[in-house]
């Protein structure tokens, strides 16, 4: 198995601290967002034998295993990541794989440049995606149900978010969500501002249920996107538990540290909270308009001690396995590629000693087998 070094990304949103203490390093004092894992050409994980992507493309089925390049190509399909978040992440949505080919295509078509600010679709796949926090992790995650959330307005005594409150009353669930979201996004900026501002003084005045949303605005002054994630739940995630995100779901992350993994995809379309490009026809195109419980995941554990983390998707498969002082190594060789990472302890995986924040990738048909006292996260595929 090769032993990782990943690329840290210095997104302004990221946290300061949050990585560095993970891996047991002085923080630098610049923001360290993510720190990526696999062979995106964006950002590539080296090693001894060379940029993991360039590797893996030289021969496709010894990396991979033959199950894998039969059903997702000659590519890895995931990536995997420890995002660090310090600030609220842009409330943006994903497409699903036929949005995905479709929007691609008719960029590609127009000649919208690849790197374009307001290009939507940089490939041509979907991107679902699971979060399991590391930290206690806040986050935003799929519509509350439209009554719910006309309280919520009506409460905070700002007369003009009436209309809003008005729409979500007098509509069926979907007409609801998406005439609110449609008329927050299109809204003149100078007046949403002042909608904002004076949102922000009364949920600041309210506080409890108000407090995440508030605080979106102290980054974000003025923001559409602030009124719009109204409209979402707020979740807060414990340490082991986990968010699934499928295609259309609205979602932000807002503040904590967690191991996230995803559809080797950037198609991202943005609602707000953010300085980039919205396109509000297409991502009027995407959004799925129902309501929906954030559904928080927990683990489940195999006979062996595996804590699989289910999900409907076979592009990526994340499993934790927590090894406690005097347990027997565990054998994870599979038929599939994996990258193994270590956030807790002192963990032996194969030759190689990982601690945390350390990475390895073990290529299909490897003999994997860890032991030590630690937390160990597993990423794979289902072919």
């Amino acid at each position: 198995m090769d032993r990782l070094t990943n690329t840290i990304r210095p997104y302004a949103w990221g946290s300061t601290t949050a990585l560095a203490q993970l891996l047991g390093v002085e923080p630098s004092g610049d923001p360290q967002a993510e720190m990526w894992m696999g062979a995106h050409p964006g950002a590539p994980s080296r090693t001894e034998r060379g940029a993991l992507n360039e590797v893996i493309e030289a021969d496709p089925e010894r990396e991979l295993g033959p199950e894998a390049v039969a059903k997702f190509g000659p590519r890895l399909p995931f990536l995997f990541k420890i995002l660090a978040a310090g600030a609220p992440l842009s409330l943006q949505v994903h497409p699903d794989l036929a949005q995905a080919k479709e929007g691609y295509a008719d960029e590609e078509r127009r000649g919208v440049p690849v790197d374009a600010p307001n290009r939507n679709y940089k490939d041509a796949n979907h991107k679902p995606e699971l979060i399991c926090a590391l930290t206690p992790f806040d986050g935003l995650c799929g519509f509350r149900a439209p009554g719910e959330t006309a309280d919520l307005l009506e409460a905070l005594g700002v007369d003009s978010l009436k209309p809003y409150v008005d729409l979500l009353r007098a509509h069926p669930e979907e007409a609801a969500l998406r005439e609110v979201l449609t008329a927050v996004l299109s809204a003149d900026p100078e007046q949403m501002a002042e909608t904002v501002t004076a949102f922000t003084a009364a949920a600041q005045r309210l506080g409890g249920a108000y407090a995440p949303y508030a605080d979106l605005a102290h980054h974000y002054p003025g923001d559409p996107g602030v009124i719009a994630a109204m409209l979402l739940n707020h979740v807060r995630l414990q340490p082991g538990e986990a968010l699934f995100l499928g295609a259309g779901v609205p979602h932000a992350y807002l503040d904590g540290l967690g191991v996230e993994i995803m559809a080797n995809s950037d198609n991202v379309l943005r609602c707000g909270l953010t300085p980039k490009h919205v396109d509000v026809p297409e991502l009027l195109r995407v959004v799925r308009f129902e309501a929906s419980d954030p559904g928080v995941l927990r683990p489940e554990a195999s006979p062996a001690g595996e804590e699989v983390y289910e999900t409907p998707i076979d592009e990526f498969r994340l499993s934790r396995l927590v090894l406690p002082e005097g347990a027997a190594p565990q054998d994870l060789t599979a038929t599939t590629p994996q990258i193994l990472l270590c956030t807790a302890g002192t963990v032996r995986a194969g030759e190689l000693t990982l601690t945390p924040g350390q990475s390895a990738f073990v290529p299909a048909g490897e003999k994997a087998e860890v032991s030590g006292v630690g937390t160990v996260f597993r990423a794979t595929v289902v072919a």
